[in-house]
C-alpha cells in the first residue's frame, strides 16, 4: 500500500510553493527595472538624435562635405576631417587585422594548454577593457616620442591599432571556435596538414564572424578621441592628407573643437558633424551585418 503524504511534508511543499512565487514576483520585479533602465536609455538616446538632427538641418550640405574648417560658420566644412578619418581607419585596419587574425590563429589552433597560454588569454581580455586614454598615453610615449613619428597619421594609425586589437583577437578567437570540430577532424582525416585545414576549412568557416568583429572595431576607433588629442592630433588643418607621415584630424576631433567655439552657428556645424559620423558609423555597421548574411549563404 501507498503512504499518505504526511503532514510535515505537505508543509514543507506549501512552503516551496510559497518561495518559489516569492522568486517569480521579484524576478518580475527586476524585469520591470531593466525594462524601464532601458526604456529610459532609449528615450534620452532619441531625445538626443532629435536635438541633434534639428540642430543640423540647413547645414548639412555638399559645401559642408567640400569645404576646409574655417573661422566662418557658413564657409566651414569637414573635409580635412572626413579624409583623415578614412585614412586613419584604413591604416589601422592594415596594421591590426592581420596580427589580430594571426594571433587568434595561433592560440586557437596552435597553442599548447598550459600557464602561459591562460596568461596571455587573460592579459589580452583584460587589455580589451583598459580606457582609451591609456593607449594615447602609451601612444604618445612610444610611436611620438621615442620612435619619432611625430604627429603623424602613421603614429595615430598605430596607436589606435593597439586600442582596437584585444577586440579582434577576442572576436576572432570566439569565430574560430565557433567551427565545429568534426570539420577539422574530417579534415585531418583526409590527409590535410594542420595549416591546410585551417586555411581551407576553419576560416571560410568562422571568417563571417571574424569580419564582423574586425569591423565593429574599426567602428569604435572612428569615434575615439581621446588617444588622438593626446598624442597631438591637430585640430585646424585646410589641407589634405598625402601620405601616412602627413599632419591630420579626424572627425570626434573637430566636433570637440567646433563645440568649444562661443558662436551659436559652430554648435550647429558640429551637429552636422555629429549626423555625418553617425552615418558613417552606421554605414559600416551595416556592412559588417551585410557581409556577415552573405558570406554564411555562401558558406
Amino acid at each position: 500500500m501507498s503512504q499518505l503524504p504526511t503532514p510535515n511534508f505537505k508543509l514543507q511543499t506549501a512552503g516551496f510553493r510559497r518561495q518559489l512565487a516569492g522568486r517569480k514576483r521579484w524576478g518580475r520585479v527586476f524585469a520591470a527595472l531593466c525594462l524601464l533602465a532601458a526604456m529610459v536609455g532609449l528615450v534620452v538616446l532619441a531625445v538626443l538624435i532629435v536635438d541633434v538632427l534639428a540642430k543640423s538641418r540647413g547645414w548639412l550640405d555638399w559645401q559642408f562635405l567640400t569645404s576646409f574648417p574655417s573661422r566662418k560658420p557658413e564657409a566651414a566644412g569637414v573635409l580635412s576631417a572626413l579624409a583623415g578619418s578614412l585614412w586613419l581607419v584604413a591604416l589601422t585596419a592594415l596594421f591590426s587585422f592581420p596580427v589580430g587574425l594571426a594571433a587568434a590563429i595561433y592560440l586557437e589552433e596552435y597553442a599548447p594548454s598550459n600557464w602561459i597560454t591562460t596568461l596571455i588569454q587573460t592579459n589580452i581580455a583584460n587589455l580589451a577593457g583598459v580606457p582609451s586614454i591609456v593607449y594615447g598615453l602609451l601612444g604618445l610615449g612610444i610611436f611620438v616620442r621615442t620612435l619619432g613619428l611625430g604627429r603623424s597619421l602613421l603614429a595615430g594609425a598605430l596607436t589606435m591599432s593597439l586600442l582596437v586589437l584585444p577586440t579582434i583577437i577576442i572576436a576572432s578567437r570566439e569565430a574560430i571556435r565557433a567551427v565545429p570540430p568534426s570539420l577539422r577532424h574530417a579534415s585531418l582525416a583526409l590527409g590535410g596538414t594542420r595549416w591546410q585545414t585551417v586555411w581551407h576549412t576553419v576560416l571560410p568557416m568562422a571568417f563571417p564572424g571574424i569580419l564582423t568583429g574586425a569591423i565593429l572595431a574599426l567602428s569604435r576607433a572612428i569615434g575615439e578621441t581621446a588617444p588622438l588629442i593626446t598624442i597631438g592630433a591637430l585640430t585646424y588643418i585646410a589641407f589634405l592628407p598625402d601620405g601616412p607621415m602627413s599632419a591630420f584630424t579626424v572627425l570626434p576631433i573637430q566636433i570637440f573643437n567646433w563645440t568649444s567655439r562661443p558662436q551659436a552657428d559652430f554648435r550647429n556645424l558640429a551637429a552636422a558633424g555629429i549626423v555625418l559620423l553617425l552615418v558613417v558609423l552606421l554605414s559600416a555597421n551595416a556592412l559588417a551585418i551585410l557581409l556577415r548574411d552573405r558570406l554564411q549563404k555562401r558558406n
